[in-house]
């Protein structure tokens, strides 16, 4: 048994070896650098820049009253669950998913849930990034915007960039996506609800209903039930950033607070900004394909301030990337993590720079999404592969949920004693709405979208279920079966220098 096996290593760490004594120079080389800890208003703001965002606003916009509650369903059975439940077990255990998953059921399934938690990201980025390019061509050129080359170009320089500044830290992180927050999603979000408030105000008639017969969408069968599921996803990731808990000062009262505050913020953004271009701008002038600068821009167009849409354009970039940036550093870490303690990864991709951050697995995954941004540039018509990809990462991202979910009961049954800093209220019936809704949406995404063109629906089953099993299967077993030994760090101030 190593060091690192055993508990509070690090607290006796005056009780080392001899051998350990004699190597003053090793332990210079691999001296944990000092933590750098944010606030939980900072943690709040990085989890609510990674789930929310303006984008859906026009296409929620069209349902009118009935917006509030295609989010407060799923937010109910999906966001209050996932949020609640990951609040008690980051209070309780550090390292996030994979410690959670490990502890709960076991290494292997461990290393699964922070595999399909980093494996969704890969498509993540370009399709984050394409709305970039596409948000800026709109403020420079909107003919840009059918350029391959402009998206792929964008989508390069993007990533690369934030690779380089996600190598600085977490505190750097922290500061960046909680600007971008502040000054993409949240500036605008109270603009376009000022000024929809401000057009009622002034005795124009909502451009949609608001009374109580117009609280519910209009049932259309199959077409309604995929809609409300698909909401579910739009509060995936408050779970991620639970990964950096060990940066907060006081983890077991800070991280649920954090967690309480980014639930409000979310369902905040998502739902007031879509209330208010209902208000102004009649379904039937809200293109879905568009996107948010047209809803934006008929808004302000009823104000004689259109000079204010490239502006916002810019500032909704900013919060794109600052999101981007949670992203990049959340799952990676967790993979890091998982890897360095079982050693399912080389040890080439678990090397970490001077501030303690996982480069080499962040500039392996840039390789991946310059590729898949060349793809833009070069294949003309890459959107429906690409969207059926987008759909397949989505699938794996909900085995996280599964797992969590079930890591998190068994949890309160083998370690009922375990120090917790906030416990969950009704724990075993919030992880039964979650796995429920997590298994609602991930059998919703075998039914064929609209995206797929009419297609043999035995074909896309196909293809959706393949590349569930070998992005979300077959990959981490393969790596779980090729490990070697001595991957294992076995270095516990390497270790403790990313925890």
């Amino acid at each position: 048994m190593t060091a690192m096996d055993l508990p509070g290593a690090k607290a006796r760490g005056a009780q080392a070896s001899p051998a350990t004594k004699s190597a003053p120079a090793a332990a210079t080389r691999t001296k944990a650098p000092a933590v750098a800890y944010i606030s939980w208003i900072a943690l709040a703001l990085m989890t609510t820049s990674s789930v929310a965002s303006l984008r859906a606003a026009p296409s929620m916009a069209v349902y009118g009253l009935a917006a509030v509650f295609l989010y407060l369903l799923p937010a109910i059975v999906f966001l209050l669950p996932t949020s609640l439940v990951s609040a008690e077990l980051a209070s309780g255990w550090n390292g996030g998913v994979y410690r959670w998953v490990s502890e709960g059921i076991s290494a292997p399934m461990g290393f699964l849930a922070v595999w399909c938690q980093f494996a969704m990201t890969i498509f993540y980025y370009p399709s984050l990034l394409a709305f970039v390019a596409s948000t800026l061509a709109y403020v420079i050129n909107p003919a840009l915007a059918t350029s391959g080359l402009w998206t792929a170009a964008v989508i390069m320089i993007c990533f690369w960039a934030g690779v380089y500044i996600s190598s600085q830290g977490t505190k750097s992180i922290a500061g960046l996506s909680s600007m971008g927050l502040i000054i993409g999603t949240l500036v605008p979000g109270v603009l376009l609800v000022t000024l929809g408030v401000v057009f009622l105000g002034q005795g124009n008639p909502s451009a949609a209903p608001m009374d109580a017969g117009h609280m519910l969408p209009a049932w259309a069968g199959l077409a309604s039930l995929v809609l409300i599921v698909n909401n579910f996803l739009s509060y995936s990731g408050m779970e991620m950033n639970a990964v950096h808990v060990s940066s907060l000062r006081n983890p077991g009262r800070e991280f649920p607070r954090s967690m309480f505050m980014a639930m409000g913020l979310v369902l905040l953004i998502f739902v007031l900004p879509a209330l208010a271009i209902s208000w102004v701008v009649p379904a039937q002038q809200i293109s879905l394909t568009s996107g948010v600068m047209q809803a934006f821009d008929a808004v302000f167009g009823q104000f004689g301030v259109t000079w204010m849409t490239p502006i916002l354009g810019v500032m909704l970039v900013v919060a794109a990337l600052g999101g981007m940036l949670t992203w990049l550093a959340g799952p990676s870490k967790g993979l890091l993590l998982v890897s360095r303690q079982y050693g399912y990864l080389p040890p080439f991709l678990q090397r970490l720079n001077k501030h303690g951050v996982q480069q080499n697995i962040l500039v392996a995954q840039g390789a991946v999404t310059t590729v898949i941004a060349l793809m833009y540039a070069f294949i003309p018509d890459v959107s429906s592969a690409y969207w059926i990809f987008s759909v397949i990462t989505t699938q794996v991202y909900l085995i996280v949920y599964l797992l969590m979910f079930v890591a998190a009961v068994r949890l309160r049954r083998t370690q009922p004693d375990h120090p917790r800093g906030f416990r969950a209220p009704a724990l075993l019936a919030l992880c039964v709405v979650g796995f429920l809704a997590s298994i609602a949406a991930l059998l919703i995404g075998f039914v064929p979208s609209s995206q797929f063109g009419g297609g043999s629906v035995v074909l896309y089953v196909s293809i959706v279920g393949g590349g569930l099993a070998i992005i979300g299967l077959l990959v981490p077993y393969l790596f779980y079966r090729l490990r070697k030994p001595h991957w294992r760090t076995a270095d516990p101030a390497a270790t403790t220098a990313v925890e």
